[in-house]
């Protein structure tokens, strides 16, 4: 046998010794945007946003956010207008958050059939039935106290809101909710909403449970823009703690076994390595909330010109999706399906 059908050592060496630089540069596939474009890992669409929206009494409505540019809470029929322009962005849901003119100990807006979210629904999909409507259940923006259930002694009923916070979800069902979300974070709502869902014809509504929801200093503009401070105490006793990952996987598969279709994360920025682990463990769908203080934050820090607010924006959006969300509640949405839309 020849020398040139027998390797030596020499040769199995050199094989060895080019195994990383020089022979390999990761930098290749880095040269062009084209290059970069065809090899990248994690890609953002339209369709992977949900678009938040706060709606309110009246009409001709647009009250501006101060802690949020760009985001105002609206009149029905100036939110008609605002969603035809995220559908026409190719996003595909919407989520709603009411605001009515009057609260009360019980949050009975919350359940009302000409609740201010219900009519909002109504006219959603009678004006663009395709477009994903999704429903906030929760009591503490219709709620005199703030608090997300029935207080009593200063204290958070957990049981006796159950019945409230189903009844909501029955109601955005019966207005035509694509999608119902409870945010109250009651032990047991999950439970109760699936129940009467399916016991008041609406056996095919999914629930999407905010099953991670944490206590956060993040949620401070939404308070502004939902008008829902608590008044007294704060949400620790039932939000959880932000210190904890491993209860986080508890509350998701309690939530699953009592029928959530969908879970969600929330906030998304600062628990990114509780998103992974959800998702890694989660047999249903798994979305984060990217939510108002991330988002002030970003439009804060770009006004002042510290930041290239568009990059960051994409860079967090990225990161999200990253981490495991199937589907991302942001407030960037439109702002971000245009830049999708240019590339």
């Amino acid at each position: 046998m020849t020398d040139i059908l027998k390797p030596d050592a020499q040769q199995i060496t050199g094989v060895r010794e080019t195994a990383g630089f020089p022979s390999v540069r990761m930098r290749r596939l880095r040269r062009t945007p084209t290059l970069r474009s065809l090899v990248r890992e994690t890609r953002l669409v339209p369709t992977d946003f949900i678009q938040p929206f706060f709606v309110t009494e009246g009409s001709g409505i647009r009250v501006p956010i101060s802690s949020m540019p760009g985001v105002s809470q609206l009149s029905i029929d100036e939110l008609l207008k605002e969603t035809r322009d995220s559908a026409s962005l190719g996003i595909p849901a919407i989520i709603l958050f009411g605001i009515p003119d009057q609260k009360d100990e019980v949050g009975s807006g919350a359940y009302a059939r000409d609740g201010i979210v219900q009519r909002a629904v109504r006219a959603i999909k009678d004006a663009a039935p395709d477009l994903l409507v999704i429903t906030d259940v929760c009591l503490c923006e219709y709620t005199s106290h703030g608090h997300c259930g029935i207080v009593e002694d200063g204290e958070v009923l957990n049981d006796a809101s159950l019945e409230l916070i189903a009844r909501a979800a029955l109601s955005h069902a019966e207005a035509g909710a694509d999608i119902v979300a409870p945010s109250d974070m009651m032990d047991g709502r999950v439970a109760a909403i699936r129940s009467a869902l399916d016991t008041g014809g609406k056996s095919a509504t999914p629930v999407l449970s905010y099953a991670a929801k944490y206590a956060s200093s993040f949620y401070g503009p939404f308070r502004e823009a939902a008008e829902s401070a608590p008044q007294f105490g704060d949400r620790r006793a039932y939000q959880m703690d932000a210190a904890n990952a491993r209860e986080a996987l508890r509350e998701v598969q309690l939530d699953v076994d009592e029928g959530a279709d969908m879970v969600m994360v929330k906030p998304a920025l600062a628990f990114l390595d509780v998103l992974w682990r959800v998702k890694e463990k989660s047999p249903v769908p798994v979305g984060a909330y990217n939510v108002s203080g991330e988002y002030a934050m970003v439009k804060a820090a770009a006004e002042r010109g510290w930041i290239d607010g568009q990059a960051i924006m994409m860079e967090i959006l990225h990161s999200i999706k990253r981490a495991g969300a199937d589907f991302i509640l942001t407030y960037h949405a439109r702002e971000a399906a245009r830049i999708l839309a240019w590339k």
